[in-house]
């Protein structure tokens, strides 16, 4: 299920799914630890003796954002119970605090008594082992701690004497052991036991009584403070009481408002809807930005039902093109962070392995050290040259001397120095490795166009800092991988790109497979993008990776085995990609000579719009079919690929002279 609502402040995040039941809870990283494990937190409401959740069908549900912020906006309504709420929610800005804001609409003609109810299934740590809940009467709270992990949970209603703090019923129990569900399913008679703690595997409810008269409105709110001990829960859950839980969601809306307004670019000629979803990226990609610097993938914990394990890791790869997105706009202090990431997780040797912890440490990873009797690099060439190009482009933008000083030798050498040594001393290709979606080795042309990049930018940074002749040796390993990629990846007698060749140091043979990372060749800069090979190739791709369905889109490659729905190849090669889609956009940009052309990359622009959720949120891939969300979602790299999409759009728009509309 999609993880419709993410909300964060780069330490505490929280997802919401499409119906409205908390899902996700990372602390003290974006990405780790879940504190739900995935499982459902449920929200629900008794009145005239009916209870229902909202998660129910029966509900009517409009997921949201408030404009330009990272606080939600609700609707959920049920009218045979004549009953509708409106919902606010925020991670505060600064505090490690979740608040939601709960506005009850009684559109009946009597008054009526309406209790709201929160069932919280945690697994502190990520795990179900020694938890612990219970009431604490002196605050009329529930709390959940394990270990270095502390929740307090309250809430508080308004009433005609103002704010009134704490809970009207709790229950705390076990949950998923010998048929015990949880105090959830306490809660469905209106009633909660009361029990004060439970240990072990363990979960929580609470109930908010409200009385709303006929045809008015009644408000009550209810928060989560999160932190390492009882100590500073408490203290901000005290900060809570004195300010008052609007105070947090209100000053949250007004810090997003005043971040997204920082954004550089202005698009007075592109499409409301257009600049709407890209001012949206923005914010949901900070939401996956962890304030240590690492860019996460995504953190829908579903995809664990696949592979049981997550997408909630640092790829360089794809937190470098992040970064680049987030140059574009304006937002230099989170890719600082993240070149510093990369800085101290580098190897001596000078590469990148495949993927990290948010903590810096080194991630799970299917990609071993040893193959047929000898050892081999875990590694893909493109999370190293790709680092190394955002890291050029976002000194070019800001021109950060003593930023990019410790990072120079470090990073930039280190890394370079491996990529120019780390070839063919025949051909001059880099030697194998797996490629960019991670599924086979070989030489490709991704992994080359990458390589090249990074060190046609450390070249770049080499001159910069007067070392001349370093320059020139990164120069010239980069031109020979260009022209290896021209000898051995072009086949004369297909007229096109290959996506793989046939390398003096593998087996590997040649792979004429439609896939979309060949537009690597042309986005790296290493072809123009008018390059009759690279036309040609293009033409190729579009043909061969269109989804001849309603639904339409790019796919990645032909017969692509992931999340697959369909055999039917010739129709559906693959589910559609946003980001496969977006890099087709952008060529068609790139090409453009006038208007009626660039129109073309703008109708791929408007896919991307129509197939976001609601809030915004793009997933990773699409039913080809129905359009749902597929795999993790959201997914970083969409919502970067779409900011870069938009920032290519522009610079195309100028660099043709046409006018603002």
């Amino acid at each position: 299920m999609p993880r419709d609502l993410p909300i964060g402040n780069g330490s505490l995040l929280a997802n919401f799914d499409s119906a409205y039941q908390l899902r996700d809870l990372y602390w003290p990283h974006v990405g780790s630890e879940n504190h739900t494990n995935g499982h459902a937190s449920r929200f629900g409401v008794w009145v005239d003796g009916r209870f229902s959740w909202v998660s129910d069908n029966f509900w009517r549900r409009d997921l949201r954002y408030e404009e330009d912020t990272l606080v939600t906006r609700v609707t959920l309504a049920r009218p045979d119970l004549q009953l509708s709420l409106i919902c606010r929610d925020a991670v505060d800005f600064h505090a490690n605090l979740f608040v939601r804001e709960i506005v009850v609409r009684n559109e009946s003609d009597a008054p009526r008594k309406v209790r709201l109810f929160f069932g919280h299934d945690l697994h502190l740590s990520g795990d179900d082992l020694g938890n612990t809940a219970y009431y604490e009467p002196e605050r009329h709270a529930l709390f959940h701690y394990k270990g270095k992990c502390w929740i307090m949970i309250n809430g508080a209603k308004v009433g005609p004497e103002g704010l009134v703090i704490g809970l009207d019923q709790w229950a705390a129990g076990r949950s998923e052991r010998n048929d015990l569900q949880g105090t959830w399913r306490d809660a469905e008679d209106g009633l909660l036991s009361g029990n004060p703690v439970a240990q072990g595997n363990v979960d929580s409810t609470l109930a908010l009584h409200l009385s709303v008269p006929p045809g008015a409105e009644a408000k009550a709110y209810y928060w989560m403070a999160v932190g390492s001990d009882f100590e500073e829960v408490t203290r901000i859950n005290r900060a809570v009481r004195e300010k008052g839980p609007a105070t947090f969601i209100e000053r949250t809306r007004h810090y997003w408002a005043l971040w997204i307004n920082n954004v550089s670019a202005r698009f007075a000629d592109l499409p409301g809807p257009i600049e709407q979803l890209y001012r949206r990226s923005l914010l949901i990609l900070r939401t996956q930005v962890d304030n240590s610097g690492a860019i996460l993938a995504a953190n829908d914990f579903d995809i664990t039902q696949y592979g049981r394990d997550t997408y909630s890791y640092m790829w360089p790869r794809d937190s470098a093109l992040a970064a680049a997105a987030m140059d574009d706009a304006g937002y230099c202090d989170v890719t600082r962070r993240f070149f510093e990431f990369c800085h101290r997780a580098i190897t001596d040797e000078g590469y990148l392995l495949h993927k990290y912890n948010p903590d810096g440490s080194l991630a799970s990873s299917w990609h071993g050290w040893y193959r047929d009797g000898k050892k081999e690099l875990p590694i893909q060439e493109d999370e190293t040259g790709l680092v190394l190009w955002a890291l050029w482009r976002h000194f070019e933008r800001w021109h950060d001397v003593e930023f990019i000083k410790p990072l120079y030798r470090g990073l930039v050498i280190r890394a370079a120095n491996w990529m120019a040594e780390y070839r063919d001393k025949g051909d001059g290709l880099p030697l194998p490795s797996w490629d960019l979606w991670e599924e086979r080795r070989g030489v490709f042309g991704w992994s080359c166009a990458a390589t090249w990049a990074g060190l046609q930018a450390a070249a770049n940074f080499a001159d910069a800092f007067g070392e001349f002749a370093l320059a020139a040796g990164y120069r010239k390993a980069a031109e020979e991988i260009k022209a290896g990629v021209r000898a051995h990846l072009w086949s004369e007698k297909l007229g096109r790109f290959l996506r793989m060749t046939q390398h003096a140091a593998d087996a590997s043979p040649e792979d004429p497979t439609a896939d979309a990372s060949l537009c690597g060749l042309w986005l790296s800069g290493m072809f123009p993008p008018d390059d009759p090979a690279v036309a040609a190739t293009m033409r190729f791709l579009s043909d061969k990776l269109t989804v001849r369905t309603k639904v339409g889109g790019i796919a990645r490659y032909e017969n692509d085995p992931y999340q697959q729905i369909s055999k039917d190849i010739s129709r559906i090669p693959g589910n559609p990609w946003f980001v496969c889609t977006l890099w087709m956009a952008e060529w068609h940009m790139a090409i453009a000579q006038n208007q009626e052309q660039l129109a073309a990359s703008l109708q791929l622009l408007n896919w991307v719009v129509e197939h976001a959720l609601p809030s915004g949120v793009m997933a990773e891939q699409l039913h080809p079919e129905t359009g749902d969300p597929l795999s993790v979602s959201p997914l970083t790299w969409s919502h970067a690929c779409f900011i870069s999409a938009v920032h290519a759009y522009e610079r195309r728009r100028t660099a043709m002279g046409m006018s603002r509309q």
